[in-house]
This record gives C-alpha cells, sequence and structure tokens, in this order.
C-alpha cells in the first residue's frame, strides 16, 4: 500500500470559507489534519488605539464595524461601559428598545450565520431564504437609524431617538409592478413597531422552513454530527462563550446569569446542547432565534403600552433637541460644547459586558478624568474561539475544516480589531 504524503497546505485568505482574512496554515497526512494554524491579523484597523485618541461620544461607530453582522450589540457594550463610568442609567423606554434592537441583532447575525454555514458545506437554498428575512430586519434598523448596517443608534442615556410612526417603503420602478409593490408595502403601512410584530408573527413559520431543509437532512447531519467536539469542561478552559459554550451543555448566559437592562423582567430560556458538536451547535442556535422572536414580541407589547423619553435630560450628556438648540443660546452652547469636546469621565476603570450573538462580548475602559478613554480593551468572542481551531480540527478530515470554520461563526472585525 502507497505510504500517505504529508503536505503544508495554505487554507485561505483566498479561500469562499475562509472569509476573506483568515490564513489557516495546515499541516496534513493524506487529507486528515494533524495541526492546523490560524493566522490573524489581515483586518487590524486599530480600533482600539483610534477610540484612545477620540471623545467617549465619536467612537460609537467604531464600535458598529466591530464585528459589521451585530452592530448594534457592539454599541450596547461600549455604551453600558460609559454608562456605568458616568453614573447614569437610561429611561426604562429607552432600555426596552435597546433589548428589542439587541435581540433584532441576534436574530439578524444568526441568519447570516446559518446562510454562510449552510452555503459552505452545501445548502445553497438556505442562503437564499435567510437573507429574504434579513432583508426585512435590515429595513428596521434603516427607519431608526438611517442606515442599513452601521446604526450608531445607542447613545450613553439612551437612543438617538423614539421609534419612528412610518417604514420605509418599496417605490414603484421598472422592474416591479404596481400590485407587487402593493404586496411588498402592505406590512409597511403602519409604524415600525407595527411592522416589527408582524415580523415576529410570522418568523416561526420561516425558522419552520429551516428546519425543514436542515435538522434531519442526512448529509447536513453527516456532515456535522461528532465533529468539533468540545466536552463541558475543555470549553470552559478555551474561554468559550455564548452558542459555542451552551452546545457543550453549560447554561451560561449573561441575559440571565449577569442581567443588563430589563432582561430580568422578561421570559425566554436557554437553549444548550448535549454533544458539543457542529450539529448540537446549530441546534441552540437554531432555539435561540425563536427564543430572540419571543423577547422582541414582549418588548413590542410593552413599548405599545409605555410611551416616554428615550434620553435622560441632562445636557451635559445628552444633546438638547434641534428645536430648542435653534432658539436658545444655552441649548446652542451645550450642543457645540457636547459635539466638539464631548464629556469628561470621572477617573476609574470598568468592565461592561453584553451576551453578544456570538458570546460575550466585553469592554474594558480606563477613564483619565478627560473627555477621551485612557485605555480602550475589547474582549471579542471570536479570538477565543478561532484560537480552538487546532484543537477542534486534529484527526479530522479536510472537508470539516469547513464545517467547523462554520460553527465557529467567526467575524474577523473583531478578531483582528
Amino acid at each position: 500500500m502507497a505510504e500517505l504524503q504529508q503536505f503544508t497546505v495554505n487554507f485561505g485568505p483566498q479561500h469562499p470559507a475562509a472569509h476573506g482574512v483568515l490564513r489557516l496554515v495546515l499541516e496534513l497526512e493524506g487529507e486528515v489534519i494533524q495541526k492546523a494554524d490560524p493566522h490573524i491579523g489581515l483586518l487590524h484597523r486599530g480600533t482600539e488605539k483610534l477610540a484612545e485618541t477620540k471623545p467617549y461620544n465619536q467612537s460609537i461607530g467604531y464600535m458598529d464595524r466591530l464585528d459589521y453582522v451585530s452592530m448594534m450589540c457592539n454599541e450596547h457594550g461600549y455604551v453600558l461601559a460609559i454608562e456605568k463610568l458616568l453614573g447614569i442609567r437610561p429611561p426604562v423606554r429607552a432600555q426596552y428598545i435597546r433589548v428589542m434592537f439587541d435581540e433584532i441583532t441576534r436574530i439578524l447575525n444568526h441568519l447570516l450565520w446559518l446562510g454562510c454555514h449552510g452555503l459552505d458545506i452545501g445548502a445553497m437554498t438556505m442562503f437564499l431564504y435567510c437573507f429574504r428575512e434579513r432583508e426585512d430586519l435590515m429595513d428596521c434598523y434603516e427607519a431608526v437609524s438611517g442606515t442599513r448596517m452601521h446604526a450608531t443608534y445607542y447613545r450613553p442615556g439612551g437612543v438617538y431617538r423614539d421609534l419612528p410612526d412610518s417604514m420605509p417603503k418599496y417605490q414603484e420602478s421598472r422592474w416591479r409592478s404596481e400590485r407587487e409593490i402593493r404586496r411588498l408595502n402592505e406590512t409597511r403601512e403602519g409604524s415600525v413597531l407595527d411592522f416589527i410584530e408582524a415580523f415576529t408573527n410570522g418568523f416561526p413559520a420561516r425558522i419552520d422552513e429551516y428546519e425543514t431543509l436542515l435538522t434531519d437532512n442526512r448529509i447536513w447531519k453527516q456532515r456535522t454530527v461528532n465533529i468539533g467536539v468540545v466536552s463541558p469542561e475543555r470549553a470552559m478552559q478555551l474561554g468559550f462563550t455564548g452558542p459555542m459554550l451552551r452546545g457543550s451543555g453549560i447554561a451560561w448566559d449573561l441575559r440571565k446569569k449577569q442581567p443588563y437592562e430589563v432582561y430580568a423582567d422578561l421570559d425566554f430560556d436557554i437553549p444548550i446542547g448535549v454533544n458539543g458538536d457542529c450539529y448540537d451547535r446549530y441546534l441552540v442556535r437554531m432555539e435561540e432565534l425563536r427564543q430572540s422572536n419571543h423577547i422582541i414580541q414582549q418588548c413590542v407589547r410593552w413599548l405599545r403600552a409605555h410611551p416616554g423619553p428615550v434620553m435622560i435630560d441632562d445636557h451635559k450628556v445628552a444633546p438638547p433637541s434641534r428645536e430648542a438648540m435653534k432658539g436658545d443660546m444655552e441649548s446652542l452652547i451645550h450642543h457645540f460644547k457636547l459635539f466638539t469636546e464631548g464629556y469628561t469621565v470621572p477617573p476609574g476603570e470598568v468592565y461592561a459586558a453584553v451576551e453578544h450573538p456570538k458570546g460575550e462580548f466585553g469592554v474594558y475602559l480606563v477613564a483619565d478624568g478627560s473627555n477621551k478613554p485612557y485605555r480602550l480593551k475589547v474582549r471579542a468572542p471570536g479570538f477565543a474561539h478561532l484560537a480552538a481551531m487546532d484543537e477542534m480540527v486534529r484527526g479530522h478530515m479536510l472537508a470539516d475544516v469547513v464545517a467547523v470554520i462554520g460553527t465557529q461563526d467567526v467575524v474577523f472585525g473583531e478578531i483582528d480589531r
């Protein structure tokens, strides 16, 4: 019998499953992996250092660009850290809006993960289905912030503005008939809350569609069952968080264990896996889609019944209204000072973390009493997961590397920073 040859192979960064900026140096014996060495840094933009050169309120937009699939959740971690240092709490309505958009963001993240993970393994229809639903939620981002991705919607002390009374609508064009435009705009005639409620009513049926395609699919199970198994003890030692940790059977979720905003008042469950393989992590994320949908429905009901302010009334931190700024000298000064210098934060250090779709997203801030952070450090969930790549793929076949990268749900904006 011929001896197996040993190879060293560059997997990525040009490989479509390597997410554009991962270089994975694989040592193979035949087609079995002996060692995997991830090389990162191909997307390093110096976000943390940039944030140290700008006033606190001018770095919120940088957070969106870290994990560019979970934009508002990144903002949330940063804004919570500033609020801890300032000793302020946003109004309850703002907290419900934040929680609602955190869960919308979780669905957005998991849909992109499911579409790409499916595509990497060979399920093309999945990608098209997931992007159909993402389109609607992107429109919710656009309605509240004016942009579909990098929203910069959260602010220390609340959110940029209350939920608008109208949704962006499809316009007539030569590619769509008037009848089709009317059908597409049916759910867009009311407010943003009406649109979100209509979405949450129809979304469980969409999740059923995804599960019909994948959950009992023979090929899907062959590609994911017993692939990349991580024991609960090892998952904790490796610093796993989020679905990667819960897939191994540990019910750790910051929304339950260290509740922030209004999560303590909401009803939802934490799904956990049994075997700690790619298939279990898939099932955990699918159930998270349902739980997030349930949380959004509760937020919509509360927001309908409780109008109120969405920003604290302290013009040292929050800008005055445009109307006041145009007619009142004091407000104009506040506005000018806030957007040129920002605000000074008392000296101290703080760590704030949120349950990001990928795991624990933490922001460590050191303040020296000036208007800029002395030090900002981001705790990116994907970094610890990628560090375990070698351990997860050793002994597996080359094709399984794609399944493991998919199950880790890595985004390099936050890993390279």
